[in-house]
């Protein structure tokens, strides 16, 4: 049985524009207890930037977080997918590509965000990586 990737997504995905600062997706990661923000220029995706990627990229690297624009630490070379697409189609991408996150996007928008925590909650809900994914947070 197919299934798409608009029935796997997280439909709350957090997008903020490429002027944005380090700082300010940290604390926005913080607040809504996630781990990566999609990065727009204007209203298209451009990029994406995980709390990893200010870690090395940012703070690692000596620049200063609250003047650190999402624009210089943001990953630029997306791999993406529709809300449309199959989840074998997303399984065979992240998989290829060692990807943990994939942008969902239509009209050049963001959507959602499909993680492996997502799929493996799906596919394989009794692996640890799915029983992981699905707990709720720790805080």
């Amino acid at each position: 049985m197919s299934q798409s990737i608009r029935e796997v997504m997280t439909r709350d995905v957090l997008s903020m524009p490429a002027t944005a600062t380090a700082a300010e997706a940290a604390r926005k990661m913080r607040d809504g207890d996630i781990g990566n923000v999609v990065v727009v220029d204007g209203r298209q995706v451009c990029g994406i930037v995980t709390d990893r990627d200010i870690v090395i990229r940012g703070i690692a690297e000596g620049h200063d977080p609250s003047t650190t624009k999402l624009a210089d630490i943001c990953s630029r070379d997306l791999t993406i997918v529709t809300p449309d697409a199959d989840v074998s189609e997303a399984i065979n991408l992240m998989r290829a590509k060692s990807l943990r996150r994939l942008p969902v996007v239509e009209g050049n928008q963001p959507i959602g965000i499909v993680s492996l925590g997502d799929l493996a909650v799906e596919r394989d809900p009794s692996s640890v990586l799915g029983e992981i994914s699905a707990a709720p947070p720790n805080r």
